[in-house]
């Protein structure tokens, strides 16, 4: 299995057409899971969006033959073209997500100084809204705030997917900033054991391993990958 992620800036029309007709498995083959969503900045409310002109994907494949099929036939493909793309190799999962059975519970090999990336997933309950919210909100600003972060984004597909993906330089500072005693993110993940926001949730790790366009103007894995691209 990999993983991809796609951000692209292309209008509320056209964000409208990609929320509305996601990818499915049975019609694209290789694609074995697929989000469609909106976008807000980190630290900032998901739902409902303010910029509903940038969408993002993910999904998870066979494999990287699968995702080049659809990246040269596929009609959603062309209107992230514009965008950012990564792609992703599966770490390490704490929790489990349905859509993406077999991701590695136990952890794989990553070098300290490699970058990672960070996917969080949940099927919010409505009702834990309000303490979801006040928990995420101070974790998703420290890591804006922390100078190993390479890039953010919250993703949503309303009524209730909730997902953030990060960048970081390395291993080492994700860690530093997920694990340190007393901190937002700590805070909020003993919030969620004490009384979960979830109905269910996943907290995923990966290697990047190829990655081209921009975000904002720039790839944020630009000249830390080595030659790789996507």
């Amino acid at each position: 299995m990999i993983v991809s992620l796609h951000i692209a800036d292309v209008g509320p029309r056209e964000a409208a057409a990609v929320l509305l007709r996601p990818p499915k498995p049975a019609d694209v083959p290789g694609l074995t899971y697929a989000e469609t969503t909106t976008t807000a900045a980190l630290g900032e409310p998901l739902l409902p969006p303010r910029q509903f002109g940038r969408v993002g994907m993910f999904a998870a494949w066979d494999d990287d033959a699968a995702l080049e099929r659809f990246s040269h036939s596929h009609p959603l493909a062309a209107r992230f073209a514009g965008g950012w793309q990564v792609r992703l190799e599966p770490l390490r999962v704490f929790g489990a997500w349905a859509g993406m059975p077999g991701l590695p519970a136990k952890a794989l090999p990553v070098e300290d100084e490699e970058p990672v990336g960070v996917l969080t997933l949940g099927r919010l309950r409505l009702r834990r809204i309000g303490p979801f919210r006040r928990s995420a909100t101070p974790a998703e600003r420290a890591a804006m705030e922390d100078g190993a972060l390479l890039a953010g984004i919250g993703l949503a597909r309303p009524p209730r997917l909730v997902a953030t993906f990060s960048l970081w330089r390395s291993a080492a500072a994700m860690r530093e900033y997920a694990t340190v005693a007393g901190g937002p993110h700590n805070a909020a993940v003993q919030a969620d054991r004490a009384q979960s926001f979830h109905h269910e949730s996943a907290f995923i790790r990966f290697r990047p391993y190829a990655s081209k366009g921009n975000w904002d103007g720039r790839d944020p894995l630009a000249g830390l990958l080595g030659a790789k691209s996507a």
